[in-house]
């Protein structure tokens, strides 16, 4: 992956996780709910295998899972970690927004 696919991929790691976050921070006005959620998305796309494999191959599917994330390369990490700092940036924006007065967030 060249240096300009990893910016242009982080940054829309960033903006994808910054607009769900903002959106779901103003719909559901808890403001930290997708800094919560965010590990388990991320889970979700590393382990390549189906969530019900958690309920049927257990040790299996966390063995997979942790594969998985033991074989991460840098710039999975750098675009998953750009994507956190999305939503933790959005929650601190809304957080913003209510302290100025906005009553819709």
């Amino acid at each position: 992956m060249s240096i300009v696919q990893l910016v242009i991929s982080m940054l829309l790691f960033f903006v994808l996780f910054y607009g769900i976050s903002f959106l779901l921070n103003m719909i559901l006005k808890v403001t930290w709910l997708m800094v919560g959620v965010y590990p388990f998305i991320v889970l979700l796309i590393v382990d390549g295998i189906s969530t019900a494999e958690y309920f049927i191959n257990t040790s299996e599917a966390f063995s997979t899972l942790g594969t998985g994330l033991a074989n991460l390369f840098t710039a999975d990490i750098l675009m998953l970690s750009s994507g956190l700092v999305g939503t933790i940036l959005a929650g601190m924006t809304i957080r913003y927004l209510r302290k100025a007065g906005y009553q819709m967030f």
